[in-house]
């Protein structure tokens, strides 16, 4: 079970349509609610959570199909639920190259502190748990192993091993960061000039942490 906390508890309910063309209303009305709960430091996880629990329901349940985002928070804790009427639990299955399913999952694990699948009397909710009472730095690691999750299926990456999994993701890593020096040249970029900006962003969040 959460650690969740009802008690000052503030609520949204946002029943939609499942369709592409909903996922941006999606967005903007969480961008919007967070920022009337104090809680846009939450607004880009929030968004990224919401746009692929979306997507997952008009991709396995079906576009069209009735479905509600819940938002509660207490304090500085966000919960997001999506209920949609299927009754099908989805499973984290391990990352592989080819395999497009779980996505969102994977983002889910990555930078929840919480997430599950409860079966309701009508189908399913699959929620999550976000906190803005992280340190940045530990927010910034969990975006970060997302990041990199997405990167290693997107490159065909192998499922890591066990016990070796920090060493393949620096490796990962190490790839990400040179495609991103290709992409700032290609665009006409300083590629170290970026490498640059990103050292004194870290080094200035390191000193404030």
């Amino acid at each position: 079970m959460s650690g969740y906390d009802s008690s000052s508890q503030l609520r949204s309910v946002l029943p939609f349509e499942a369709e592409p063309t909903q996922v941006r209303g999606l967005r903007r009305a969480v961008r919007k609610q967070l920022t009337e709960w104090s809680l846009s430091a939450l607004t880009e996880e929030a968004e990224l959570v919401v746009s692929e629990l979306a997507a997952n329901v008009i991709k396995h349940v079906g576009r069209g199909v009735a479905a509600t985002l819940v938002m509660e928070t207490a304090g500085e804790r966000l919960r997001i639920e999506l209920h949609d009427k299927s009754y099908q639990v989805p499973v984290l299955e391990p990352v592989t190259g080819d395999d497009e399913g779980g996505r969102g999952l994977h983002l889910l694990a990555g930078m929840a502190l919480d997430w599950g699948t409860l079966l309701t009397a009508t189908g399913k909710s699959v929620w999550c748990e976000l906190t803005a009472g992280v340190e940045t730095g530990s927010r910034r690691v969990r975006r970060a192993e997302a990041a990199l999750m997405e990167y290693r299926r997107d490159a065909g990456a192998p499922p890591l091993l066990r016990g070796r999994s920090v060493q393949i993701l620096e490796e990962s890593a190490t790839d990400l960061i040179a495609d991103l020096l290709h992409w700032a040249t290609a665009r006409g970029s300083d590629p170290d000039g970026l490498l640059d900006r990103a050292q004194m962003h870290f080094e200035a969040e390191a000193k404030a942490c």
